[in-house]
């Protein structure tokens, strides 16, 4: 005689609502003070007690992304009737645009190393995975755990060692090394995450695909990855976002020509001080890519915190 399931009041369900939605709103609300902070002025910015109903103004994202110095009265006389809407919000500041920021170079240095281990973790990941799921690898338990292990360490008690690894190597501040990095900090990760989506496909499907004549390539290609791709979807949003947001490998290895987002949005400094709206409008746009890369998949990534519970 099989249980009887009870099935929740619309009471407990009213309640259950009004919790789920009281965190929403409580978990989003930095977020929501960093977006309104990028578009205050320095003095909203940093007023106190703080303002919530401010003047919007673009001055932020303008600093955000250009260098900028003073100038004479003379001199905005000159350039003040002809110019851009930013330079407009320049000139208002008693200054002129000299030329470009960094963020954008840093920005696209996220970009590059973020996108790119994701990309390198996923191909050695699901191969990784499917060795393990599929053939009798000795020590297979043992090996398991040793991947894992290496997601145990905290970065600190291997920054050390990486850093005088790569300058040995050359690889210090190169996309490369960078890559290479959070390839090998999020393989473990994806390899434990994909062998449980890959156990779940059954290997039957290949079995008759080798006596079609697929090879075992073949099959793994136009079998397995299919049926895969919602694993490997959603490990590929976690890699990402590990990757997109790491901060002390960053700052340890990198200075110049690969530094990523994460570790200069904290030094921009305006004329005055620290720029608390280019700040904020840099946090802003970061979060912009991981952002709609998640929404995008966000089915998949639901699918991937719950594999292994529900079946297909």
């Amino acid at each position: 005689m099989t249980a009887s399931v009870m099935e929740p009041s619309g009471r407990a369900k009213w309640v259950a609502g009004i919790l789920v939605v009281g965190y929403a709103l409580i978990t989003i609300i930095p977020l929501l003070w960093i977006i309104a902070t990028g578009f205050k002025s320095p003095s909203d910015a940093i007023a106190y007690p703080p303002k919530v109903v401010f003047e919007p103004t673009l001055e932020g994202y303008v600093n955000l992304f250009t260098e900028r110095t003073r100038a004479t009265e003379e001199t905005l006389a000159q350039v003040s009737d002809e110019g851009t809407w930013y330079e407009t919000i320049v000139h208002d500041q008693g200054m002129v645009i000299t030329g470009p920021s960094r963020y954008g170079e840093r920005f696209m240095n996220s970009v590059i190393i973020g996108f790119g281990s994701t990309a390198l973790c996923m191909i050695l990941g699901t191969a990784a995975a499917y060795a393990f799921s599929r053939f009798r690898v000795p020590l297979k338990d043992d090996l398991l755990f040793f991947i894992l292990s290496t997601r145990m360490m905290p970065p600190i008690a291997v920054a050390i060692p990486i850093f005088l690894m790569f300058r040995s190597l050359g690889l210090n501040d190169t996309h490369l090394g960078m890559i290479l990095l959070y390839t090998a900090v999020n393989l473990s990760l994806s390899v434990w995450l994909l062998k449980g989506f890959i156990d779940e496909i059954p290997i039957e499907y290949e079995e008759a695909a080798l006596i079609d004549g697929y090879t075992r390539f073949q099959a793994f290609y136009k079998v397995v990855l299919p049926q895969a791709a919602t694993g490997i979807a959603s490990t590929a949003i976690f890699c990402l976002i590990f990757a997109w947001n790491e901060y002390a490998f960053a700052v340890l290895l990198t200075s110049g020509t690969a530094q990523t987002a994460p570790p200069f949005i904290p030094t921009i400094i305006g004329v005055s001080g620290k720029d608390w709206p280019a700040v904020a409008a840099g946090a802003t746009v970061f979060l912009v890519p991981v952002m709609v890369f998640t929404i995008l998949l966000r089915k998949h990534l639901l699918r991937g915190i719950t594999f292994g519970a529900v079946r297909k």
